[in-house]
């Protein structure tokens, strides 16, 4: 059960940026950095598809509502790729069936995920973009720090990243009342667009 602490983490990360673990691990196994990682994710092909979804993310993701939308079109892709590089993870170390360690992945996955979506919404309840900014570069450098510091001390940053999951959760919860005004912004922008997307103007007169 070694590799436990790597899915976790893994997965953990991939709900934040999955872009980013696939890139990181990709490199840390190409250039001898770290063993044990999986040859998937150190093909060429794979790390470069990785790296122009990782800008294309650095991109969206410090943009106030693009990034919710972002996040919104990500809900089932970064669940899928925590579970897959969970699978990888266990195949390549034998120490844990590859579907039990994808649904640990995929899981985790979805709530760091969750939390990530539901925390920027409550950010985008305020007017300025800076705090966007700042909130994308915390969880850049987060999700590049615990994933090295996992190559080196698995056990360590699975407990880092449990606490931050938890963290987290508490922190949405707490932020649930900015979460339900951005919904209900979204929802009153959405019913404004509706007559006019469905071709009816202002009435004469």
């Amino acid at each position: 059960m070694s590799v436990l602490p790597l899915v976790f983490t893994s997965g953990w990360a991939s709900g934040i940026n999955a872009y980013a673990v696939v890139l990181l691990l990709g490199l840390f196994g190409a250039t001898g950095f770290a063993d044990d990682v999986p040859d998937a994710l150190q093909r060429p092909d794979v790390l470069v598809v990785a790296g122009v979804l990782f800008l294309c993310e650095v991109a969206a993701d410090k943009i106030p509502y693009v990034d919710s939308a972002w996040d919104a079109a990500h809900t089932v892709v970064r669940p899928v790729a925590g579970a897959v590089v969970a699978a990888l993870l266990a195949g390549e170390s034998g120490s844990l069936p590859e579907l039990a360690a994808g649904a640990l992945g995929g899981t985790t996955a979805l709530i760091s995920h969750l939390v990530k979506a539901g925390t920027r919404m409550a950010v985008n309840t305020s007017p300025e973009p800076f705090s966007n900014i700042g909130v994308s570069i915390v969880e850049d450098l987060g999700v590049a720090g615990v994933i090295t510091f996992a190559a080196f001390h698995p056990v360590a940053a699975a407990v880092v990243a449990g606490t931050l999951l938890v963290l987290g959760v508490v922190l949405v919860l707490f932020l649930a009342s900015r979460i339900r005004r951005f919904l209900r912004r979204r929802a009153r922008r959405r019913a404004e667009k509706r007559p006019v997307a469905a071709g009816g103007g202002p009435p004469p007169g």
